[in-house]
């Protein structure tokens, strides 16, 4: 078990170094302009002065004072910030080094580090086929290290993907606005009533992993495939053609249905490949979106 608790510390110190160097050189500040000033909060009211926007004037407070008084306002500093991460058995599938799972714990690891450099708070929620595990939402280091540490390590009692369950959970359990990362390969039904729900009550970014075989499998004959959730096995022969792009309009079908539901919603989507590095994507997202919210 010892041995198993090191090997945990290595990894999670590796993706600590990796993306702090990430968030310090090139995340940090993207996050800041996109999602700090955004809204104000009341602070208190004073007394008029010549100059002072009349839309800001308390009409309630200056009928009583018999003087005019304007209210004033502070900008929003501190978030929150849940990351909702899928880690349903299809997350292991790769056909390269990394899974979608790890890759998700690297994306979940640079988010967490720029939201507690720019002082906010940090809450996780894991999911399969029910919610594994949530943690409140806090400041600090080694709470950011904790997160990344049930990321990486976190053995989930069930194979299968309900985000229906999930966004529905975290619906109840998260009544302040907050910035909501759903990092996903969205392999699930029946979700989008609640998502619905959660976009309009959050800032909701949906980021989407996907590996390229799964779209596209290469001819090698006669192979097995299993269901990572359901653990169902099917013969499938890739030497046939028509089965083959059969496969691929079935994916592209699903994904292009995905990416208009979340358009017609207005729901920020960042698609990432594991053929592909998962930073160019994220930090274009941002700097794009800092520029729409200007």
């Amino acid at each position: 078990m010892a041995e198993v608790s090191k090997e945990l510390l290595k990894k999670v110190k590796r993706i600590q170094i990796q993306t702090s160097r990430l968030v310090n050189d090139i995340l940090a500040g993207e996050y800041h302009s996109t999602f700090k000033g955004r809204g104000m909060e009341f602070s208190e009211v004073r007394e008029y002065v010549p100059g002072d926007d009349i839309r800001t004037i308390d009409w309630n407070v200056t009928a009583r004072m018999d003087a005019p008084f304007v209210k004033q306002f502070v900008e929003e500093r501190e978030l929150t910030v849940i990351l909702m991460v899928d880690i349903s058995g299809s997350g292991y599938y790769s056909s390269k080094e990394q899974t979608k799972n790890e890759i998700a714990a690297e994306i979940s690891a640079m988010l967490a580090l720029s939201a507690i450099k720019n002082n906010d708070n940090v809450g996780l929620l894991l999911f399969t086929g029910k919610v594994e595990k949530f943690i409140p939402p806090k400041k600090g280091k080694s709470h950011v290290l904790r997160v990344i540490r049930e990321v990486l390590s976190f053995q989930a009692d069930q194979e299968d993907t309900d985000l229906e369950n999930a966004i529905d959970y975290l619906n109840k359990a998260v009544r302040k606005k907050a910035v909501i990362f759903m990092i996903s390969d969205f392999i699930s039904n029946g979700y989008e009533k609640v998502l619905r729900v959660a976009a309009k009550r959050h800032d909701l970014i949906c980021i989407s992993l996907s590996d390229e075989r799964e779209r596209e499998i290469p001819n090698i004959g006669l192979i097995h495939l299993e269901d990572a959730e359901t653990g169902e096995v099917l013969l499938f022969d890739t030497s046939d053609a028509k089965a083959r792009k059969a496969l691929q309009i079935l994916f592209d079908r699903d994904k292009t249905q995905r990416n208009e539901f979340m358009k017609s919603n207005k729901i920020d989507t960042i698609d990432i490949n594991t053929h592909q590095s998962y930073v160019d994507p994220i930090v274009g997202f941002f700097r794009n979106r800092g520029k729409w919210k200007k």
